[in-house]
This record gives structure tokens, C-alpha cells and sequence, in this order.
């Protein structure tokens, strides 16, 4: 099932509607990642850094306020405590840290959006955080139970078809499924690791022909040709890579091209 799907006129032509998002707002003090600026006339959510795997301050309210003057969704995007390793290194924490550290950093991201006249809408884990709750229901349910104690009609954004969805449908919160645009797959839904041979998509076309085929078939279709069917609510691009602007604007052109319009997600309770 696709995130929105209207039923127009007595023909009973399906419209078909999806969000794009990325992650953004990853660089610390000088030091910049990506071209927010770009992406956010492109993308119709934006992920932000809370702070823990990148950003700081003034990086979440420049990146907000860009995302306000271009009418983009804003998203708490928290992360291990890991600025070195850029949150994509594995960490044991007790699940009651982990939950204080989801708390602290959707507060920091509430705060900041609404210094600038904005607010947060959804929460999406980072990196290696969200990698490990895709498999790991009892680490899933502690990030997102503590975002929901603090903002309680918050939109939890993760990886469709994995262990997270589950989760989310259990605790009945609003959910917006998510797949990825410059991701390989694996059989079980999950991604393929990035050390591995091909788990990267770089061809801005490549990318936009397999999200068509995904949103279209409602389903997630992995490498080994196994069809995972999903609710799809949204698409990323990853912010930090050099193609970046590019992957996202063939994303959308393809999206669009093919009749599926580019809308953020309302995040429907499953």
C-alpha cells in the first residue's frame, strides 16, 4: 500500500502520492556536509542532526529555517553519541540511556524549530542506531516510545517492513514508512551493509527507475528478486554523499515523470 492513494472520478483512476526526504543539518561548527540549501528545493522532509552523531546549535536552526522557507517537513534525526565515527559505528547502551538520549535530543530539535517559527513532525533514527532497532524490536521500542513521552503525536519514521514497523503498529503511533533511494536490500528488508560490494546506488537513473518500480508495486523488491510487500510513505537520499542533489532531483523528476506526485506524509496510524 502507498502512503496516500486517492480513488478520482467514476473511472476510479488511482492517484498515487509519495514524500521525499533526506537527512541534513550533519556537519559540526565549521566543518559542512552536503548542500542543504540545494536538497531542500528538492525533498519535501528534512531529517535534522540533533547533535550526538552530527550537528550542533546553529547548524539545526540554519538548517530549520531553510526548511521553513521551503515549506519541508522537519524531522528529529537522533543518533548514538558518536561524532568520530558519524553514528554509523554499533554501540551497547542500556536501553534506558538510549531512551534519556532520544528524549534529549528531540527536545534540543522541538526547541530549536520553534525559535525559528517551525516544529517537529516526525523522528527518524540515524545510522547504526536505526540499523540495529530494524532487527531489534526491544531497541526500537525504547526510541520510540521515549520520542512519543515527549511529543506524543509524533510521526515515527522507519524502515518499512522491519521490526520497527512492527513496533510502531503495536504501540498504534502515527508511522510513515521508509525506503531508501541510494540503498541496496536484503532479503529481510533490511539494508545491505556498507562495506559490501553494491550495498551503494550512485546512478541518479538507477535510483529513480527503482523507486517508480517500488512506490508502483508497493512493495520493496530486494536484490534477490524477493518482493516485500509495505506501506510506502517515503523515499530518502542520504545528504551526505557527493550525488546527493543529483540522486534527489532524478528521484523526483522519475516520481513525477510516472505520475506519482511528491507530498509529505501525514503519518497515518497503521
Amino acid at each position: 500500500m502507498v502512503a496516500i492513494a486517492d480513488y478520482i472520478g467514476s473511472d476510479q483512476v488511482m492517484k498515487l502520492s509519495v514524500d521525499l526526504n533526506s537527512d541534513m543539518g550533519e556537519g559540526f561548527g565549521p566543518w559542512k556536509m552536503g548542500d542543504d540549501a540545494r536538497l531542500l528545493k528538492t525533498v519535501t522532509s528534512a531529517n535534522v542532526a540533533c547533535g550526538f552523531h552530527a550537528g550542533d546549535a546553529d547548524t539545526m536552526v540554519q538548517t530549520m529555517a531553510l526548511a521553513v522557507e521551503n515549506d519541508v517537513g522537519i524531522g528529529a534525526h537522533p543518533g548514538f553519541p558518536d561524532l568520530q565515527g558519524f553514528g554509523r559505528r554499533p554501540m551497547q547502551i542500556p536501553h534506558a540511556t538510549l531512551a534519556n538520549m532520544v528524549r534529549y535530543q528531540v527536545g534540543a530539535a522541538q526547541a530549536m524549530a520553534r525559535s525559528i517559527g517551525g516544529q517537529v513532525r516526525h523522528l527518524k533514527l540515524h545510522g547504526a542506531l536505526s540499523n540495529m532497532a530494524c532487527n531489534d524490536a526491544d531497541m526500537a521500542r525504547a526510541c520510540f516510545e521515549a520520542a512519543l513521552e515527549v511529543a506524543p503525536e509524533i510521526i515515527i519514521m522507519g524502515l518499512a517492513a522491519t521490526e520497527m514497523e512492527a513496533v510502531a503498529r503495536n504501540l498504534r503511533c502515527r508511522w510513515a514508512g521508509e525506503i531508501f533511494a541510494d540503498r541496496a536490500y536484503n532479503a529481510d528488508g533490511t539494508l545491505v551493509d556498507r562495506r559490501l560490494p553494491g550495498a551503494m546506488i550512485h546512478d541518479p537513473q538507477e535510483a529513480a527507475a527503482r523507486m517508480v518500480e517500488m512506490v508502483r508495486a508497493g512493495a520493496i523488491l530486494t536484490g534477490d528478486g524477493d518482493r516485500l510487500e509495505t506501506r510506502i510513505d517515503t523515499i530518502c537520499v542520504h545528504g551526505d554523499s557527493a550525488e546527493a542533489v543529483a540522486l534527489a532531483a532524478a528521484v523526483r523528476k522519475g516520481l513525477e515523470d510516472s505520475g506519482i506526485a511528491l507530498e509529505v506524509f501525514d503519518g497515518s496510524r497503521l
